[in-house]
């Protein structure tokens, strides 16, 4: 897949950055909702420096990360009961037909 560079700003600083082609509206979202944090999170007066607010930041992505992947872990688990369920049920009504017309 070929890549395209594309510039972003983070934290008032531009950068390069290459990325797969079709990527690009990804790529500027993210940037866009990096800087949207990091200032909401300027606003905190525990951070001093950018570098502070950076790490912070990256931290806050990071345990979103990982709470939106265990939420959908759980979705996927109860999504796939439901599924077993209706299948058994399914299997129940089958069996259930061909025992009445035997």
């Amino acid at each position: 897949m070929s890549q395209h560079s594309v510039t972003v700003e983070v934290a008032n600083r531009r950068l390069k950055i290459s990325c797969p082609a079709g990527q690009e509206s990804s790529l500027l979202l993210a940037a866009k909702e990096l800087n949207q944090r990091l200032l909401d999170d300027s606003k905190s007066d525990s951070l001093k420096t950018p570098e502070q607010s950076l790490v912070m930041t990256a931290l806050n992505l990071s345990h979103d990360l990982l709470a939106a992947r265990k939420e959908l872990e759980q979705e996927r688990v109860a999504m796939q009961s439901k599924i077993d369920l209706l299948q058994t049920t399914i299997k129940q009504a089958v069996i259930s037909e061909y025992l009445k017309k035997a």
